[in-house]
C-alpha cells in the first residue's frame, strides 16, 4: 500500500482571523487574569510573593510565527502554537525557581518543561529560564484563534534573568543587524556569566542567612549555649576571604565557599543539637587551621563550653584559659572559667574570674548571677543576693536569678 502524501494545512484567512482575534481579546485577557489571580493564591501561602506578567501574542506575531510554522512543519501538531498566551512569574532567588515550578506542577497539568540553560553551551550567550506548558482546559472559553493549543507558556526566572532576557530581546532577538564580530559576542556571553554569577551569589547569602536563623534558633532554645556565634562566623568569614585572596587581588565576593566557614557552622550546628563529641572534634579541627588571634579565642571559649556540658570540666578548664591568653577582653571566657571553679569548689577563683567579667563589661547578668551563685555555695546569703538583684535590674526577666532569691529567703527563713 502506497504511503499517501502530506498535505499541508493553508493558512487560514488572515481577515477573517484578525476579526475573530479582536472579538474574542477581551475574554482571553480576563482568561489569563483569573489564571494570575489563581496562581498567586497557589504560591502565596508558601510565602512567596513573585511579580507576575502576563501577554497574549500580538495578532501580527501570532499569525507571523503560523505562517513559519507551517511552512516548516507541514501537518504535523508541531506546527500549533503553543506560547499565544503567556505567564511570566519572575523571583528572587534560584531557590523560589524551583518551588514555584513544583507548585505549578501540583496544581496545573503540566504537558510540557523546557529549560532554556541546557540550549547553550558555555561559549553561547542566552538567558536560563524554566518554561511549562500548562493546559489551560475549562478555564478558556470562546474560540481560538486557527493553530494555536489551548495551553499556557509559564515562564519562570529570577529577577537577573528576566533583565537579561528583556536586553538580549532588544540586541539581538528584535535586531535587524547580526552582530559584527566576536568581540561583541563574548562580551554578551561575559555578561551573561556575570549576571548567573550573581544569581548563584544571592542564593548563597540566602542559603547562609537561613543557617544563621535556624543556629539562633537552636541557640535561644538552650539556656547554657549563650555565646555570641554569629559575631564568630561573621569574624571567620571575614577572615576566610583574606586568607582566599592571593597578594594584591580582588577578593571574589563569595559566601559560605572557604572551609573555615563552613566546618565553623558545622561545629556550632553540631553544639546547639547537643551533639558534643561531634562539636568537640570540628572545634579542633578549626584550631588547626590558621585563625585571627580574637577568632581563636572564641573557638577555644566555644569548645570549653562543649567540655563543660559533657562533664570534662579540666579541658574545659584548659580551653577557658587558652581563650582568655589569646584575648585579654573575653569577658566570656572569664565568666565560663569561673563556672568551672565553681564545679570544681575552687571559689576564690571563681568569685575572682566573675568579678574580672565584671570589670571588662559590667552589663553582663550572667556575670552577676555567676558570683550569687558561688556566694549561696559559701553560705554568704546576703552577696548573693545582692548580686542577684543587679542580675535583675539589667535584665527583668532573668529567670534563674528570681528562683535564687526564692531560695536564699528558704534558707533565711
Amino acid at each position: 500500500m502506497k504511503n499517501r502524501p502530506e498535505v499541508q494545512t493553508p493558512l487560514p484567512d488572515r481577515s477573517k482571523a484578525k476579526a475573530l482575534y479582536e472579538k474574542q481579546l477581551p475574554g482571553h485577557k480576563a482568561t489569563l487574569l483569573k489564571l494570575v489571580q489563581e496562581v498567586r493564591q497557589v504560591l502565596e501561602p508558601h510565602g512567596l510573593a513573585p511579580a507576575i506578567k502576563f501577554r497574549i501574542k500580538s495578532f501580527d506575531a501570532y499569525f507571523d510565527k503560523l505562517r513559519k510554522l507551517k511552512s516548516s512543519a507541514g501537518n504535523n501538531r508541531a506546527s500549533t502554537i503553543t506560547d499565544f498566551f503567556g505567564l511570566r512569574i519572575i523571583c528572587p532567588f534560584l531557590e523560589d525557581i524551583e518551588t514555584v515550578e513544583r507548585l505549578i506542577a501540583a496544581q496545573y497539568e503540566v504537558v510540557a518543561t523546557e529549560y532554556k540553560a541546557d540550549q547553550h553551551s558555555f561559549r553561547e550567550f542566552g538567558y536560563d529560564s524554566v518554561h511549562l506548558t500548562v493546559r489551560l482546559g475549562n478555564m478558556l472559553s470562546g474560540r481560538l484563534v486557527p493553530g494555536v493549543r489551548k495551553v499556557c507558556e509559564v515562564q519562570l526566572r529570577t529577577i537577573l534573568q528576566d533583565a537579561w532576557a528583556e536586553v538580549e530581546h532588544e540586541l539581538v532577538y528584535k535586531s535587524d543587524i547580526t552582530l559584527p564580530n566576536q568581540s561583541i559576542r563574548r562580551k554578551l556571553a561575559s555578561l551573561n556569566a556575570t549576571l548567573t554569577l550573581s544569581d548563584l551569589i544571592f542564593q548563597e547569602i540566602r542559603d547562609y542567612q537561613k543557617a544563621l536563623r535556624k543556629h539562633g534558633r537552636n541557640r535561644r532554645a538552650s539556656l547554657e549555649y549563650n555565646l555570641d556565634s554569629i559575631q564568630l562566623l561573621a569574624m571567620a568569614q571575614s577572615v576566610a576571604t583574606e586568607m582566599d585572596s592571593p597578594a594584591g587581588s580582588v577578593p571574589i565576593p563569595s559566601i559560605m565557599t572557604s572551609r573555615l566557614e563552613k566546618v565553623m557552622l558545622r561545629a556550632l550546628e553540631a553544639h546547639s543539637n547537643q551533639d558534643l563529641e561531634g562539636a568537640i572534634e570540628r572545634y579542633g579541627q578549626l584550631l588547626g587551621m590558621r585563625l585571627d588571634r580574637k577568632i581563636r579565642s572564641l573557638v577555644y571559649n566555644h569548645r570549653g563550653m562543649a567540655y563543660f556540658a559533657s562533664g570534662e570540666l579540666h579541658k574545659a578548664l584548659g580551653d577557658f584559659a587558652k581563650a582568655i591568653s589569646y584575648d585579654q577582653d573575653c569577658d566570656r571566657g572569664y565568666i565560663n572559667r569561673g563556672r568551672c571553679y565553681r564545679k570544681i569548689k575552687k571559689y576564690d577563683r571563681a568569685l575572682e574570674d566573675f568579678s574580672r567579667a565584671l570589670k571588662l563589661n559590667p552589663s553582663l547578668a550572667d556575670s552577676y548571677f555567676g558570683r550569687a551563685l558561688v556566694y549561696y555555695d559559701m553560705k554568704q546569703f546576703a552577696r548573693a543576693k545582692v548580686d542577684c538583684e543587679k542580675a535583675l535590674g539589667i535584665q527583668a526577666d532573668y529567670q534563674p536569678a528570681r528562683e535564687l532569691i526564692k531560695t536564699i529567703h528558704q534558707e533565711i527563713l
